[in-house]
């Protein structure tokens, strides 16, 4: 597919989401911003989230609901922005809530019960106005948190743990039909699935269901942030080969290249859907292509 770059200069994008007047609203994780890119590339930030802004989301209540894992250390490598491990400054992840007319920007979870979001990375809401977000953690020079996937209401009222020992848990998206949820684990390369009994609940009869493998990359590939498609394809960013590992629901897949070795995320717009925004963080480019299936209308998005 033929890549065309929409906007360059962007601080380790992540994030995107596709709006009817042609913008594309994503975080920049290093620049601690959501920002708005215009389609002649010019970038203008919306707010200042602090922390590390990553997944982003629209909620029932009009907000952009944001995954912050509370930043990296970074580094410089060749001009680009390199994240590392827990910084110095973090205090804690948070899910948060953004006003896009303000730019007023309010922590709605710090904590699940007693213990403290670690490093929140990616969330999907469905229609009951619920959202599931994974939290991989943060790691340090010699260890690493646990991951573990996540329910939570959108009035603030609720937040519970699901799925707990999860390896990386990354991007996360739902069926067409809202019946399955996946979700990508990044280091090892691997996607998994649960089929959903009613929002926010598995249909299983364990108490720790960690999910049944979708695809495992028969490589050394990372995977990052998802989207599902209009027919249930899971759209994986994939790192190191760079671009988009597309999986069909029966488990075959194909990989679409980006030429960007820290393809992180996607997300669908265009009015039929079929325009794929792909944000490439090695580079600092948001990227477009023309997708062969409708995207997934998500819910509570305006598009």
């Amino acid at each position: 597919m033929e890549m065309t770059v929409v906007a360059e200069g962007l601080r380790f994008p992540e994030g995107p989401i596709a709006m009817p007047d042609g913008t594309v609203l994503l975080v920049e994780i290093a620049r601690r911003t959501l920002s708005r890119v215009h389609p002649d590339g010019r970038v203008e930030v919306v707010a200042e989230t602090g922390g590390g802004p990553n997944g982003a989301a629209f909620g029932p209540d009009g907000r952009v609901w944001i995954c912050n894992n509370g930043g990296f250390a970074w580094t410089q490598r060749n001009g680009r922005d390199i994240p590392g491990p827990q910084p110095e400054d973090y205090t804690g992840g948070s899910i948060q809530a953004v006003d896009l007319a303000t730019g007023a920007v309010e922590t709605i979870y710090t904590h699940c019960g007693e213990f403290g979001l670690r490093g929140p990375n990616d969330l999907v809401f469905d229609d009951a106005g619920g959202f599931w977000f994974t939290d991989p953690g943060k790691a340090r020079a010699r260890d690493r948190d646990v991951g573990g996937l996540y329910y939570a209401k959108a009035d603030g009222s609720s937040i519970e743990q699901r799925s707990w020992g999860l390896e990386t848990p990354n991007g996360v998206g739902l069926s067409p039909d809202g019946t399955m949820l996946s979700v990508a684990m990044t280091t090892t390369g691997r996607v998994y699935q649960w089929r959903l009994a009613e929002p926010g609940r598995f249909d299983s009869p364990y108490a720790n269901d960690r999910g049944t493998m979708l695809m495992a990359d028969p490589g050394e590939n990372a995977f990052e942030s998802l989207a599902v498609d209009g027919e249930g394809h899971v759209c994986v960013a994939t790192i190191r080969d760079g671009g988009i590992t597309d999986i069909a629901p029966d488990g075959t897949w194909t990989h679409v290249p980006t030429g960007d070795r820290l393809t992180t995320n996607i997300c669908f717009g265009g009015e039929d859907l079929r325009t794929a925004f792909i944000t490439c963080s090695a580079s600092g480019t948001l990227v477009r292509c023309r997708w062969p299936r409708p995207g997934l209308r998500l819910h509570h998005n305006p598009y």
